[in-house]
């Protein structure tokens, strides 16, 4: 065990700050926003989006830093003579450009959905052919965002069709985060690095804490394995995506839904929420807020955070923060709860083991607002629910 301990000291001080070389100005913290997937896949609308737009600033989730309002497949219904993509004039009888005006009127900004394919995934029109003319319609309308999708993909290949889309946004002349939706498949994080601001990692989220689905589809946990050794690739105006949020949608309980959003912060993930805030709980909004947890996944170093240590069904990560600061996470897999214990003197752990530069911390509960729980000398522990987690920070003893 304090062979563990020791690993850890070396681990940690051998952290690679990930710096954005050559990256522009975009997503140097991971994007915040809301996606109309989750909650109403194909069944999606101008008064919805304007719904949510609306509830986003008043809720305050746009204080917390929620900027995108992104609307996902199923807007779009064909092409015009001239091959100008056409809008579906029954949901969206306003227009695209009118619905980006609204949302731009209330200090948002606002994303849509498009595919590399001839099709997109739900069948519509896809961008293949059309890629710069797409472009220029989408920076007319004063899109911000754009998730690029992998359906209908007829052997393209991927690096190809996603540095064609690239181009074409770059010559559009306007600034459009990029999302690269690609689930992983060739390895986007080897290659992305310039192309995207952000690249999904996985198949679709689904609304679950463990399992997955015939189609490819991963619950939270299972996306959570699958980024926890990407952590070299992410950083500024770069990030590893793993899918959207589901806290909110009715399946996982509040401990779950807890979790899922503190690792989606301990992985410096882009933060989407996907439920339908119209009929958002309390409960619900307090996790999606929580500053002090945003404050680990908007941190201005950029780094993800890794798993340091896994024993059976207890987990141990770690994020360094700027000013030599930490979040810690003791994240719990296991059915039943989980008392982890620090005591001098024992075998065990004890955050006098957890340092990075030799110094002394104090320890913050930062779900609690920051509550001081002591110091990395005292005596802690910690009781982590079933499927639950601890987060804490360290913040250097002498900080001023």
């Amino acid at each position: 065990m304090k062979k563990r301990i020791l690993c850890f000291v070396i681990v940690v001080c051998t952290f690679i700050i990930v710096r954005a070389e050559g990256a522009d100005s975009l997503a140097l913290t991971p994007p915040m926003g809301w996606n109309s997937w989750n909650c109403f896949s194909c069944d999606v609308n101008e008064q919805q989006i304007r719904d949510m737009a609306d509830l986003i600033v008043a809720n305050g989730m746009k204080d917390a830093g929620y900027t995108y309002v992104n609307v996902d497949d199923c807007w779009q219904v064909g092409r015009d003579a001239d091959g100008n993509i056409v809008v579906d004039s029954v949901r969206f009888p306003s227009g695209i450009k009118a619905l980006a005006d609204y949302i731009h009127s209330k200090g948002l900004k606002f994303g849509i959905y498009s595919c590399a394919g001839s099709l997109t995934c739900a069948g519509r029109p896809g961008s293949r052919g059309y890629q710069f003319q797409d472009a220029r319609t989408y920076a007319e309308w004063g899109v911000d965002f754009l998730k690029y999708d992998w359906c209908f993909d007829e052997a393209q290949s991927p690096q190809g069709a996603y540095r064609t889309m690239r181009d074409a946004l770059r010559a559009s002349g306007r600034p459009i985060v990029f999302s690269i939706c690609e689930w992983g498949s060739s390895k986007p994080w080897t290659w992305a690095k310039g192309v995207g601001h952000l690249w999904r990692t996985t198949g679709d989220i689904i609304n679950a804490f463990k399992g997955t689905v015939h189609w490819g589809g991963c619950s939270v946990v299972d996306i959570i394995d699958k980024n926890a050794d990407l952590y070299p690739y992410a950083g500024p105006g770069h990030w590893n995506d793993p899918d959207m949020l589901q806290v909110g949608n009715g399946v996982l309980t509040t401990d779950e839904n807890r979790s899922h959003f503190t690792m989606w912060c301990m992985l410096a993930a882009p933060l989407l929420a996907g439920n339908d805030l119209r009929n958002m709980d309390k409960e619900t909004l307090s996790i999606l807020t929580n500053k002090d947890v945003i404050a680990v996944n908007q941190d201005k170093l950029g780094v993800q955070g890794r798993r340091y240590m896994k024993i059976e069904q207890h987990e141990v990560w770690v994020k360094q923060l700027a000013d030599g600061e930490a979040a810690v996470c003791f994240f719990n897999r296991d059915e039943q709860p989980w008392t982890f214990e620090y005591k001098i003197g024992k075998d065990n752990y004890h955050f006098a083991d957890i340092r990075f530069w030799e110094l002394e911390y104090d320890v913050y509960d930062i779900w609690n607002k920051n509550k001081y729980l002591g110091t990395s000398s005292d005596n802690l522990s910690f009781k982590v629910p079933a499927h639950g987690v601890v987060l804490v920070k360290l913040t250097p003893k002498n900080k001023k």
